[in-house]
């Protein structure tokens, strides 16, 4: 119960690798306020939890929907002390997605006819505006805005804390979509940075970077490509959410209290240069 007396927030808590965090951090002792845009699922992730917990309906990419979120979880438990940023997706509407998969399953096509293949296989030239921002309000945006109301609440109390990004592999290896990519790297960026600002409040910044993970984002990917990220995994197998929940729990305790700035990977033993 290393988490007794502690309050967090976890954003897309809903499902996935959200719910899994949310369930590890109450089961060690932690209130947790479950923040999702689907406000079912957040009730559903603290449903069997036991305990004082709280399901909000927020939507990242929203700074008002954010600060509201957190201050009535503020309010309502009287402190916080850690935050997860673990909203994201992978796809909006107007980003090409649906032309980069056509394009795959004919190349793959051509490729098991034996042929050379001709087609390319684009997703930068067919993504509009309205597709990049979608991704990046959410999986960027929304960690900023989410960072900057938490440490504001922490800033006010004077007593530290800890924040976890949720990132990706696809920040090292650049594979994923041009939006998704960019996204996680540049949150790697921001981790590293509120860090050292940070440092002095005595809240530390940490990021988790998962490889493939079987988490409801995968859903959208083609078969063929799920097959092909697991066979590149050593370990043969994506990771479980419960999994990459460990790693941010490890974060977020005091067996991390020198650790600040830095980027835990749990990818199966998969490393790109």
């Amino acid at each position: 119960m290393q988490f007794q007396n502690k309050v967090a927030i976890v954003t897309g808590a809903g499902q996935g690798i959200g719910a899994a965090i949310t369930k590890k951090l109450a089961e060690q002792g932690a209130t947790v306020a479950a923040l999702d845009l689907n406000l079912d699922q957040a009730k559903n992730a603290i449903g069997d939890l036991g305990g004082d917990h709280l399901a909000l309906q927020v939507d990242v990419s929203d700074s008002k929907s954010v600060i509201a979120a957190i201050r009535q979880a503020r309010e309502k438990f009287g402190r916080l002390d850690f935050a997860v940023n673990n909203a994201g997706i992978g796809q909006a509407a107007g980003d090409g997605s649906d032309k980069f998969y056509a394009a795959m399953e004919s190349r793959n096509a051509e490729l098991a006819e034996g042929k050379e293949p001709t087609t390319h296989v684009d997703h930068l030239i067919h993504m509009e505006d309205d597709g990049w921002a979608g991704v990046m309000a959410v999986n960027l945006n929304g960690a900023f805005y989410v960072c900057r109301e938490a440490v504001r609440i922490m800033a006010e109390d004077d007593r530290g804390g800890a924040i976890v990004n949720i990132t990706s592999t696809s920040a090292q290896s650049g594979e994923g979509s041009p939006h998704y990519v960019t996204s996680k790297t540049a949150l790697i960026g921001l981790t590293r940075q509120l860090a050292r600002e940070l440092a002095p409040r005595g809240i530390r910044v940490n990021a988790v970077a998962p490889g493939p993970t079987d988490t409801p984002i995968m859903s959208g990917l083609p078969q063929e490509w799920i097959t092909s990220m697991e066979q590149s995994v050593p370990l043969g197998r994506m990771a479980q959410p419960s999994e990459v929940a460990g790693a941010a729990a490890y974060l977020l305790s005091d067996d991390a209290s020198f650790v600040t700035g830095s980027v835990l990977v749990a990818n199966g033993g998969s490393y790109h240069f």
